[in-house]
């Protein structure tokens, strides 16, 4: 990956045998699998082994060259500090604007625009989720035909908002969340929100009316449509369903007036995301999106990459990138929760590389880190968004979340997001019914086997078949045809969809 590594991976599907000969005449001295690395010169004991250009841990013991470098052979070297940053440091990088793109969205009044015109029932506690599922599926069956410009009705549900210590200090952060992917640019507007009436999660206090700037305008009390399954008028479970159904069908008209219209590829706000990552992630998927990621910063869109728990590692990269202290400075912020939540715990770092990572060839969470940030691209930070918080401003920001794939895709939703990419190597049927979500495969081999759950593969890259740019730019006009409704996901066709998850930390002293 850089000229001063010590330690390169095998492209080779399968893995290369041993006395495996290269052309500059290393030779293996054992098999070793796809992915993983192979040592370009003698390691002595003690020895920094680089990958990226960064060490991502010393040598336990000597190291022949040609051998196969797992992580049983690594130790980890410690964290860096939150001391002494690069703070904003490597100066605002103009990038060249990149005009005439365009796709077909559905503008709302606030001004966002929706990629997919959805019907989104909101719950304020969980008590409430199996009426909600049973009457979107009479809805779906019933009475979505009806309204063909509709795309899909969906049931936001989660398990919060009850038997949980609401007033507790971070108890903001899961009622924002649950709040603001109510108001994702996807569901045109439209609140629509199934209540328990005993719960602690009040609708009031989920969506207090007149609070919720949307811009340029307000919610107000005649916004906020309740359906409240204790109220005395409902006798029996058919009559709760159907309320919802009634109510539904009021939104689903307005939202079956609704048509898009030709806007910037400005309008698009992506979340960028990894999973189920091996060792091709940081040389085919990620610097593949990364690419794509500066073409839509160049477009004027909104682009957020995340995983707090994940990037910890290249904290010095991202704050140098910030435009300013104060965003460097809240880029340390997020990652001194994390810190104390380890601490916390009485857990280190290491915990995050899962068993399918280490098989994938990603030794621990140097490595990873180092993979995963390239998703970013090279253009400035300029945001930095606290988990459940909207995103407000253009460009590339930071939207902090832990890694766990479903808890970050919930904390983009209410971030804003319209169009989702998820890069995976070892393979996850991962997706979100809420907004499409693009599926890129770090290798070829992974492309073939799940043909028909991953959208774009990367492995080209690999192969020598494809470059970085050509696939990034691939991913960008795919990106357009899918926020156009011109194109539908693997994910969105077999409708797989993976249920929210509100991130509810413990409160940290």
């Amino acid at each position: 990956m850089h000229p001063e590594d010590n330690v390169a991976i095998v492209a080779n599907d399968g893995g290369l045998p041993e006395g495996t000969v290269f052309d500059d005449g290393l030779r293996l001295r054992e098999k070793v699998p796809q992915g993983h690395k192979v040592a370009l010169v003698d390691l002595p004991a003690g020895a920094a082994v680089k990958r990226y250009n960064v060490t991502i841990g010393h040598a336990e013991r000597d190291i022949p060259a040609g051998s196969w470098v797992h992580e049983r052979l690594l130790r980890m070297p410690p964290a860096r500090t939150l001391d002494d940053l690069p703070m904003a440091t490597r100066g605002a990088q103009e990038l060249a604007p990149l005009e005439g793109y365009t796709f077909e969205g559905y503008r709302n009044r606030d001004g966002s625009v929706g990629t997919r015109n959805i019907l989104a029932i909101t719950q304020t506690v969980q008590c409430v989720a199996g009426v909600t599922e049973f009457a979107v599926q009479r809805i779906k069956s019933e009475l979505l035909p009806r309204y063909p410009n509709v795309d899909d009705v969906v049931a936001l549900e989660h398990g919060y908002g009850c038997g949980v210590a609401i007033d507790a200090p971070d108890a903001v952060i899961p009622i924002r969340t649950l709040r603001h992917i109510s108001l994702n640019p996807n569901f045109g507007g439209e609140l629509m929100v199934v209540s328990l009436g005993c719960e602690k999660l009040q609708p009031e206090r989920l969506m207090p009316p007149g609070t919720i700037e949307l811009r340029d305008e307000r919610v107000t009390e005649n916004a906020l449509d309740v359906v409240c399954l204790q109220d005395e008028q409902h006798v029996g479970f058919m009559s709760m369903v159907d309320a919802i159904l009634r109510q539904a069908e009021q939104h689903l008209q307005r939202l079956d007036a609704r048509r898009r219209e030709t806007v910037p590829a400005s309008e698009l706000v992506v979340g960028v995301q990894c999973g189920g990552s091996d060792a091709f992630s940081g040389v085919t998927a990620n610097p593949a999106v990364g690419f794509c990621s500066d073409l839509l910063v160049r477009a004027g869109a909104s682009v957020m990459f995340s995983e707090t728990t994940e990037v910890r590692d290249g904290v010095a990269q991202l704050t140098a990138r910030a435009t300013t202290p104060e965003v460097a400075q809240a880029i340390v912020r997020e990652m001194a929760w994390y810190d104390a939540y380890l601490q916390r715990g009485a857990v280190d770092r290491s915990a995050n590389t899962s068993p399918g990572n280490k098989k994938g060839g990603l030794s621990n969470i140097v490595e990873k880190a180092m993979g995963s940030i390239v998703k970013s691209g090279s253009a400035p930070i300029s945001h930095v968004v606290a988990p459940g918080e909207r995103l407000r401003g253009k460009g590339l920001a930071y939207a902090a979340t832990p890694a766990s794939d479903f808890i970050c895709g919930t904390l983009q939703l209410a971030a804003g997001m319209n169009l989702h990419v998820f890069t995976t190597g070892r393979g996850t049927p991962y997706g979100l019914a809420e907004v499409p979500v693009i599926k890129v495969a770090t290798r070829s081999d992974l492309a073939r086997r799940w043909h028909d759950l991953m959208d774009v593969n990367a492995g080209r890259i690999a192969e020598g078949a494809a470059t970085i740019e050509e696939v990034g730019w691939e991913l960008f006009h795919l990106m357009l045809d899918v926020a156009s409704g011109r194109k539908k996901t693997w994910a969105e066709r077999w409708k797989l969809h993976n249920a929210l998850v509100l991130f509810n930390p413990a409160p940290v002293t």
